[in-house]
């Protein structure tokens, strides 16, 4: 288990590091986007099969593979019943560290409950050799409590080098305040072993009161996660009105929504006490403001577009429809330069491939997957 030293940084410190832009970073070349398959629904998450093909979910409620020439097959038949309303749906998928042998993967969705109601849920399933349909399909872990609501799954999946699962896990939007406490899952960073239990080395296994699951708390919307060169979980929020955070999500921390926030309640109003610092509340590694809807997230660690690019931390842009690139130096953001934003096309999840080339999914009624070519 990664347990890391707090980074120190003041609201202030954020703040300047967020408006910090390097002119060396907004100098180099933009890439050359290549759509590689189009007409896609709203594509949520993006996983390389071994041979260099793509599988790709479309949040209404499908998984499809895309050949490397851009047909789109036909969707994959065995998902479990979805809630695919407002921002649920099916959304990230991952394959097991041991996909080549076991066929293994797990892919996240909203799940129906009773009266209406749904939460975030995580599934274990095996892609059948003939690719048509997923076998042996098991929800190993459901977010508690079930709400009613349409927003804020969270739902990004990272593995880590020693196979264990985390997911990132919305407020829900109308339970804000329930990312504080320890007795249930909304507004949390869940770890789990890949059969859907909570290590016992996780922070809180201990602790009266407080779901084992449990990594960190105190996060609005996480739709970015990724394990760093470091080892260590790396997300982002969404925030209100500005504040959308980039955090290194560390045992049995607190982040602090909705106490502290670097933004603001829509239309202006302060959020609680109007505070963007406490004592045993993280600050933000980056914060933006106004907000960018930051989604899909990972870092860059081949050279493929030289070495100025190599360890960028890549984020999608949702509002304002570009990839940014973000330079990161002792722990601090230096630079950033936006790719893509001519197109303005919502950014929803990137990725680096086998290929060491990065790839994109844009939200839209007739998404595409995009490659950048150097």
């Amino acid at each position: 288990m990664h347990i890391a030293i707090s980074l120190g940084l003041t609201a202030a410190t954020v703040v300047a590091a967020s408006t910090a832009v390097s002119s060396a970073a907004q100098e180099l070349p933009q890439p050359r986007p290549q759509t590689v398959a189009a007409g896609l629904s709203h594509p949520w998450g993006l996983a390389f099969l071994p041979d260099g093909r793509f599988l790709v979910t479309e949040r209404p409620g499908r998984l499809r593979v895309i050949e490397k020439d851009g047909r789109i097959g036909a969707p994959v038949e065995g998902l479990p019943p979805l809630a695919a309303q407002g921002q649920g749906g099916l959304l990230d998928i991952a394959l097991d560290a041991g996909f080549k042998t076991n066929r293994t993967l797990y892919f996240c969705f909203s799940e129906p409950g009773a009266g209406g109601t749904n939460s975030t849920a995580l599934a274990r399933a095996v892609l059948a050799p003939d690719e048509r349909r997923l076998e042996q399909v098991r929800v190993i872990f459901s977010q508690q409590p079930k709400v009613a609501s349409r927003a804020h799954f969270g739902c990004r999946i990272a593995q880590t080098a020693d196979g264990k699962l985390f997911l990132t896990m919305g407020d829900r939007f109308s339970r804000s305040a329930d990312a504080q406490r320890l007795d249930n899952h909304l507004g949390k960073v869940v770890r789990i072993d890949t059969d859907g239990k909570a290590p016992a080395d996780n922070p809180f296994v201990n602790r009266a009161g407080a779901l084992p699951e449990i990594w960190s708390y105190g996060h609005r919307n996480m739709q970015g996660a990724t394990i760093g060169p470091d080892g260590r979980l790396w997300t982002h929020e969404h925030g209100a009105q500005g504040g959308d955070e980039i955090n290194i999500a560390q045992a049995g921390r607190n982040y602090g929504w909705p106490v502290i926030t670097h933004g603001v309640n829509y239309g202006g109003a302060p959020i609680g006490e109007g505070i963007k610092a406490k004592e045993g509340m993280e600050q933000p590694l980056h914060q933006w403001t106004p907000s960018i809807a930051p989604s899909g997230m990972t870092f860059l660690n081949s050279d493929r577009y030289g070495a100025a690019w190599k360890g960028s931390l890549l984020v999608g842009s949702l509002k304002f429809g570009y990839l940014d690139r973000i330079d990161i130096r002792d722990g601090k953001v230096v630079g950033e330069q936006k790719l893509l934003a001519a197109a303005r096309e919502r950014i929803r999840d990137v990725r680096q491939g086998p290929d060491g080339l990065i790839y994109v999914l844009t939200d839209e009624d007739e998404g595409k997957l995009i490659r950048l070519e150097p």
